[in-house]
């Protein structure tokens, strides 16, 4: 039966169960930082090597495109020399 009166469910992220969830992940994000340093280390390089694909990937969606219309961002659309109308 559908109460109009009846108090909505709590969100998952304020009932004890999440808080408890969140203490364990945090406990053993620590545990495994501090024991395993030098393989976070070790992999540093790497991690900084794949970022930069994927941050040309993902964060290139500003810069319009090539052979578009150059003269709204500033740029010269004159033609080359020899090219009429």
């Amino acid at each position: 039966m559908n109460h109009p009166h009846a108090a909505p469910s709590p969100s998952f992220w304020r009932s004890r169960t999440a808080l408890i969830a969140v203490g364990f992940l945090a406990i053993a994000g620590f545990s495994l930082a501090v024991e395993h340093t030098a393989h976070i280390f070790g992999a540093l390089p790497y991690l900084l090597l794949l970022a930069c694909p994927l941050l040309h990937l993902f964060m290139g969606g500003g810069h319009g495109g090539h052979g578009g219309d150059h003269t709204r961002h500033g740029g010269s659309a004159s033609r080359p020399t020899g090219e009429g109308r």
